[in-house]
C-alpha cells in the first residue's frame, strides 16, 4: 500500500514511518521540524517533504494515490499550548482540518488520527472512550476538535477515519529536553547527566504508560484490519490498562530527586480502558514499562 505520514520525522510518527517500510510500503512523509525535539528522525527510504501540514496548496498533490494517512502531526505539548492557544488551534485544528480535506479530495481509504487521553480531564479512572469530555486545557481542547473533525468527515462526507486516545507515550526517540519533554525522557536524561530528578508536584499522580511500539502497532493493524464501517469516525483506548505514580517510576529510575510546583490544566491519574482497541483489531500491549526502563538503566 501507498501511506502517508504526517509528523513521521518525530517521536511517534517517526516509528509508524519506519514499521510501514519494514513491511515494504511505499512511503511519504510530511514534516515542518516543529517540535521541540533533540532531533529528527528522517528516514530516506520515505518520499519525505518539509511542509507544514496546514498549507494545503503546498501538501495536496502529495494525497493523490495514497491508501493509508496516519495523522500524527501536532502541537503534543499540554504547557507550550497554554501558553500560546493560537499556536495550538492552528497545528491541531486547521492543520487536521486540511489533512482531513486533502485526504477527501484524494480518495483515501482511511484516515488514523492521532489523539489524546488529555479529552478525559477529571473524569475518575480508569477511561473509557464513553465518558463526556472534560477539556482542561488548551492543547486537549484543540484535539478534541481534531476528533470531532474526524467525525464529521466520516458522517458527513463518508471519509473512514479511527480516532487513537493515546496515554502516555515513551520509548525511543523521545523528547528528553525542556521541562513539558515526556517525564520518563527527562528522568533517563537527568540520570545520565548526574542530575537529581524533577518530580511535579507530589509525585503520587498516576499515569498510563505505553510504548511507542505498541501505538505504531496500533495504528498499523487499524489500516490493515477489516472492520465494520460503524467504526469509523470512533475512538479508541491506546494505553496498558495499568498505571504507574511518577515517584515510583523516579524510584526505577534513581535515589536522588527533587520536587517541583505543581502544573495548572493536569489531571491526577490516567488509566486506559483498552478493551474497544483489543476487540475491535485483535490489538496486545506487548512492552512493560518495568522492563524497558531496566534495560535503559543497564
Amino acid at each position: 500500500m501507498k501511506a502517508l505520514v504526517t509528523g513521521g520525522a518525530g517521536f511517534i510518527g517517526s516509528h509508524i514511518v519506519d514499521k510501514l517500510l519494514e513491511l515494504g510500503h511505499e512511503v511519504i512523509v510530511i514534516d515542518n521540524e516543529y517540535s521541540d525535539n533533540d532531533h529528527f528522525n528522517w528516514n530516506t527510504k520515505a518520499q519525505n517533504y518539509k511542509f507544514d501540514i496546514a498549507d494545503y496548496e503546498s501538501t495536496r498533490q502529495l494525497y493523490d494515490g495514497v491508501d493509508y494517512v496516519f495523522h500524527t502531526a501536532a502541537e503534543a505539548r499540554i504547557g507550550p499550548a497554554i501558553e500560546n492557544p493560537i499556536n495550538a488551534m492552528y497545528i491541531n485544528v486547521l492543520g487536521t482540518c486540511t489533512v482531513l480535506q486533502c485526504s477527501r479530495e484524494a480518495g483515501v481509504k482511511r484516515v488514523m488520527y492521532s489523539s489524546t487521553s488529555a479529552a478525559y480531564g477529571l473524569n475518575p479512572s480508569p477511561n473509557v472512550e464513553t465518558q463526556p469530555d472534560d477539556c482542561l486545557n488548551p492543547y486537549s481542547v484543540s484535539k478534541v476538535s481534531g476528533e470531532k473533525l474526524c467525525k464529521m468527515y466520516t458522517d458527513l462526507y463518508g471519509l473512514p477515519t479511527i480516532v487513537f486516545r493515546y496515554f502516555n507515550v515513551y520509548g525511543p526517540r523521545a523528547p528528553r529536553k525542556g521541562q513539558y519533554a515526556p517525564v520518563t525522557g527527562i528522568f533517563l536524561r537527568q540520570k545520565e547527566s548526574g542530575e537529581p530528578l524533577t518530580i511535579v508536584g507530589d509525585g503520587h499522580q498516576q499515569r498510563d504508560f505505553i510504548h511507542v511500539s505498541d501505538v505504531a502497532n496500533a495504528n498499523i493493524m487499524a489500516a490493515t484490519s477489516d472492520i465494520d464501517s460503524e467504526y469509523y469516525g470512533q475512538v479508541f483506548n491506546v494505553g496498558t490498562g495499568s498505571n504507574f505514580s511518577i515517584k515510583k517510576i523516579a524510584n526505577l529510575i534513581s535515589n536522588e530527586f527533587v520536587h517541583l510546583p505543581p502544573r495548572p490544566g493536569e489531571a491526577r491519574t490516567s488509566l486506559a480502558i483498552n478493551t474497544k482497541l483489543k476487540k475491535v483489531f485483535g490489538w496486545e500491549p506487548k512492552i512493560k514499562l518495568e522492563d524497558w526502563i531496566a534495560e535503559q538503566i543497564k
